[in-house]
């Protein structure tokens, strides 16, 4: 029995390790803020189609499901700064932010993605 409960104590500490997050969510608004720091990269993780169609300002483009992602990320993007990532609806860019923050990168997601940041009438460009 005692066996047993230390097994199970040992694996919900696990899980509960395996689930922690290791990057910022920001709403809209904080998110503002914080790509408003020019010395913030933004990174738009999805399709380069998607990335046409309307981005931040100053965004970069690396799309997340790209078996070389990681590679393209680690040639790109400075080490030494925060990386404000975002994508269509806040899924892939959380999967982006959590790449990166296990490479050292200091990560924040957009919460709801480019939808919730165009829901408050927030600025996006196509050039």
């Amino acid at each position: 029995m005692k066996k047993l409960l230390t097994y199970l104590l040992s694996f919900l500490g696990l899980a509960t390790a395996c689930g922690q997050q290791n990057f910022e969510n920001k709403d809209v608004k904080g998110f503002a803020e914080l790509v408003a720091d020019s010395n913030v990269v933004v990174l738009d993780v999805r399709t380069a189609e998607e990335f046409g169609e309307g981005h931040l300002d100053r965004a970069l483009n690396i799309d997340v499901m790209q078996g070389d992602f990681l590679e393209k990320a680690k040639q790109i993007l400075p080490a030494d700064k925060k990386i404000a990532v975002y994508c269509r609806s806040g899924r892939r860019s959380a999967n982006a932010c959590a790449k990166l923050a296990a490479e050292g990168y200091q990560v924040v997601n957009l919460k709801g993605g480019i939808l919730a940041w165009t829901d408050e009438n927030m600025p996006t460009t196509t050039r």
